[in-house]
């Protein structure tokens, strides 16, 4: 089958999307982490036409992260052990949000702590704001000093962060709770996650690893260890999401929302990760060597949606689990 279409003829394609009872425009979002909160990519694009800006993480005190170097180039992906820096919710909120308000820009807002009254108190605080569309809970990233920090390797844990996040919202905006790779059971965390009031999930977080640089004969990263990003994790992400779908229509988990993400660089990564069940994608590495990638991949998802028969984006969403004889 064909992933392009005659020249001249745009996609008829209807891409929105539901995260719970938020609808976006389309199903492509910037991933946390890769570009703050928007800025670094407006000279290429224009963040509104996306379907949201997914924010770096906040935390409720400036970080100035871990030491250098804290970023190597791996094959197929990337290595950072940035450490969550960040200039805190205050800077935040009088800085970046004006600024995705002024451009249009649906904001979803990732926050991280150092524990489930941080969280809290960072939901609280963010409930109350306009323009803030839904809450990203990031309890899984691997790049941290403290290893106790990634809650999500623990269901007692997930469930902590998750029930003061949305116990502070009160069911004001969706809440999703960003997952780790690197556990046993991944039901289980997800269980943990959605019984303690998420609406949705996102998956994945970068999954832990390592470089040792031949020439130093040392660690590459100060930190040791750092997340890895990039086309490399991208079977690892349709694994997992395939894996929570699964489960969700076994009826052992709840059914919600998927949101994916791992090395997404063109459209049909990002139909990959939708047909194993995410109703939305996020781009994240695939921006640092092409700043448009988040629109381009957009445009190509449509594209190869049309190809494939799909009027509909939400028809796609899990289609892989079809039965063959349907």
């Amino acid at each position: 089958m064909t992933t392009t279409l005659p020249a001249g003829q745009a996609p008829a394609v209807d891409v929105t999307t539901l995260i719970g009872p938020l609808r976006l425009a389309n199903p492509v979002l910037t991933a946390s982490g890769c570009a703050a909160a928007g800025r670094e990519l407006a000279p290429f694009f224009d963040v509104a036409q996306l379907g949201a800006v997914v924010t770096k993480s906040i935390l409720r005190e400036p970080r100035s992260g871990r030491p250098t170097p804290r970023m190597a180039e791996t094959p197929s992906g990337m290595l950072n052990s940035i450490g969550l820096q960040g200039p805190g919710i205050d800077a935040f909120l009088a800085h970046d949000l004006p600024w995705l308000r002024e451009q249009g820009a649906t904001a979803i807002v990732s926050i991280a702590g150092n524990d489930p009254d941080e969280f809290g108190e960072l939901a609280g605080r963010l409930v109350a704001q306009d323009g803030v569309a839904a809450i990203e809970v990031n309890i899984s990233c691997p790049n941290v000093a403290n290893r106790g920090l990634v809650f999500a390797c623990d269901p007692l844990s997930s469930t902590d962060v998750v029930t003061a996040v949305a116990e502070a919202v009160g069911g004001r905006l969706p809440v999703l709770a960003k997952l780790s790779p690197d556990v046993t059971d991944l039901v289980a965390i997800a269980r943990a996650c959605l019984t303690a009031g998420a609406d949705g999930l996102s998956m994945i977080n970068t999954v832990l690893g390592m470089v040792i640089d031949t020439d130093t004969l040392r660690p590459a990263l100060a930190g040791i260890t750092g997340g890895l990003s990039g086309p490399a994790i991208r079977p690892v992400a349709v694994r997992c999401i395939w894996q929570v779908r699964a489960a969700m229509l076994a009826g052992l988990l709840p059914r919600a929302p998927i949101v994916g993400i791992g090395g997404v660089a063109c459209g049909l990564d990002a139909l990959q990760l939708v047909l194993a069940g995410a109703c939305a994608v996020q781009v994240g590495t695939a921006t640092f060597h092409d700043p448009g990638a988040p629109a381009r991949v957009r445009d190509e998802l449509a594209v190869a949606l049309a190809a494939r028969g799909f009027t509909r984006f939400a028809d796609a969403v899990g289609y892989a689990h079809r039965q063959e004889d349907q």
